[in-house]
């Protein structure tokens, strides 16, 4: 089975992901929720608001809105869970960085099978969901490529149609100045992202890394992976 890379620059996945493949949302871990929230507030002036608690994976999240349908989202340990399950670097971190991006689609289980069909291996589409604090429950499925090009590439969303985007009301007032991401092989990795229709800035660099820049009322927050 061939890796991400190999199959999409082969243009063994063609034409099924046009205007699908918008970024929905940026994801900063940290190993406590409230020095994230406090650091994006310092710099940015906006506080985030907590979303809720990920059953089963051992985290907690708040959100800051970042313009339409795209949003921040904070990523931390729950202390009320047992292990962490999803981004489990975020236990050991004294910074908080960025630790993924996702794309929003329209039809995961069309990308499914297009991926499969393409042998391009796969994790999903998988549920998830959270209380909010309101008590209504935000639901969601996912699909994460095996190969990520050393974390470059996202994972995508499918949000339940009936239900709010998170970004829609979570604190507004900031913007994305800035996403870029980095890579050895910047080139390479443009044509991949084009396979898969998302226009993302790659710069070079000597390591693979997510870069972001937000502004907010107060001033600028930059963050890496």
């Amino acid at each position: 089975m061939q890796d991400v890379g190999t199959a999409l620059l082969a243009g063994s996945i063609t034409g099924s992901y046009e205007g699908v493949a918008m970024l929905d949302h940026i994801i900063l871990g940290c190993d406590d929720l409230d020095c994230g929230i406090a650091l994006v507030e310092e710099h940015t002036g906006i506080g985030a608001a907590i979303g809720g608690v990920h059953p089963g994976r051992g985290t907690r999240n708040a959100l800051l809105s970042l313009g339409e349908r795209q949003y921040l989202e904070i990523v931390a340990p729950d202390p009320e869970q047992s292990s962490v399950r999803q981004f489990v670097g975020i236990t050991r971190m004294t910074v908080p960085r960025l630790v993924g991006w996702a794309t929003r689609q329209d039809d995961l289980d069309r990308l499914a099978q297009i991926l499969r069909e393409a042998r391009v291996p796969f994790d999903g589409p998988r549920p998830g969901s959270r209380a909010r604090p309101d008590g209504r429950v935000l639901n969601w499925r996912t699909l994460d490529l095996a190969d990520t090009c050393q974390g470059l590439l996202p994972f995508f969303i499918e949000w339940d149609p009936a239900a709010a985007h998170p970004g829609s009301d979570a604190p507004p007032g900031c913007r994305l100045q800035q996403f870029a991401l980095v890579s050895s092989d910047p080139d390479g990795v443009s044509r991949i992202l084009r396979r898969i229709g998302i226009d993302v800035p790659v710069e070079c660099g000597e390591h693979a890394q997510l870069r972001v820049r937000i502004t907010g009322p107060k001033g600028d927050l930059e963050i890496r992976s």
